[in-house]
């Protein structure tokens, strides 16, 4: 595994992650397209507390303490229970911007990590090396998401004109 190579996404991804709400109004990153969805809010401050709780806490706990208790998380609650979107874009972005910086220094700052660490679990074997290959999939994943709520939210600004001409989604 290239760690350095990694690292480097997460840097890269964040800045997109960053980048993809600019010029949205407060009612288009609070607009869902259904109730089951999330809006573009919703998703960047799931990736706040992803990189404050899940991620970089993970990791450390498979790389030092591994035979402790696992910390236990609730993304999708805290949706609800935080009001991720009641809260301010400003805000939201300038948090991801802090805890991306500070885990990119933490990444760095690791000496020679044992990237077969793991800790056990009922399903199966999780290793260091799986949560960080992990961390820059889930920002895909997020950025995907991202994307197709920018994509739909031009749809509805383009109405009654279509975006067929474009392609296919």
């Amino acid at each position: 595994m290239d760690q350095q190579h990694l690292i480097t996404q997460l840097k890269v991804q964040g800045e997109a992650i960053l980048n993809l709400p600019e010029e949205l109004t407060d009612e288009q990153v609070r607009w869902k397209p259904g109730p089951e969805n999330w809006s573009v809010l919703e998703v960047l401050n799931h990736l706040v507390d992803e990189e404050i709780h899940d991620f970089k806490r993970h990791l450390d706990h498979i790389l030092h303490t591994p035979y402790q208790p696992w910390p236990e998380i609730d993304p999708q609650g805290w949706v609800n229970k935080k009001k991720y979107n009641q809260s301010q874009l400003d805000e939201t972005l300038s948090n991801f911007k802090a805890e991306r910086a500070a885990s990119m220094a933490w990444l760095k700052a690791l000496s020679d990590p044992h990237w077969d660490a793991h800790a056990e679990f009922t399903w199966g074997r999780l290793t260091a090396g799986d949560i960080l290959a992990s961390w820059v999939g889930h920002d895909l994943l997020h950025l995907r998401q991202l994307i197709e709520l920018r994509y739909q939210l031009m749809a509805n600004l383009c109405q009654p004109y279509s975006l067929d001409y474009a392609g296919k989604w």
